[in-house]
């Protein structure tokens, strides 16, 4: 498969489970359970949670498809897929469940798990590796944001 393809085809895959992690959210963001929860003070406006997802979405699928010329097909499709369910899970269990402590130990092994694509393949990836970074700093944002809902609600 020609890296476009691998590109495109990651592409599809990411969005999908933003798309499916939307759906299964409920009312999600705008559902009063969430408007009436006690927000950390640096909660970004709405549309901002949009925009890092497609932007970080958009940059992963370039990593996944940088990273398939240094990783077994095996070992890559097992990561992604884990990645892909604690991605798309998260919102059901933290928006339409109301488990913020569960959606917490969720989001905290995603972290863990584009931690661990950041730092090792680091060193194979190089400066491609960048694509990967905004996913984990999103990620450690988001999960400030679940730690203190949880603590003060």
């Amino acid at each position: 498969m020609k890296h476009y393809q691998k590109v495109i085809f990651f592409l599809i895959v990411n969005f999908a489970a933003l798309g499916l992690g939307n759906i299964l959210q409920g009312e999600g963001p705008s559902g009063d359970w969430y408007q009436n929860l006690n927000q950390a003070p640096w909660t970004p406006p709405g549309w901002i949670f949009g925009a890092a997802w497609f932007f970080v979405m958009f940059c992963f699928s370039f990593f996944m498809a940088h990273l398939t010329k240094y990783e077994t097909r095996n070992k890559l499709i097992a990561l992604f897929s884990v990645q892909f369910f604690l991605n798309v899970i998260w919102n059901a269990i933290f928006f339409k469940h109301q488990m913020i402590g569960l959606a917490l130990i969720i989001i905290i092994s995603l972290a863990i798990l584009i931690g661990y694509f950041l730092f090792v393949y680091g060193r194979k990836l190089k400066i491609k590796t960048l694509l990967i970074a905004p996913y984990f700093i999103w990620l450690c944002i988001a999960t400030s944001l679940n730690i203190y809902m949880l603590w003060y609600n």
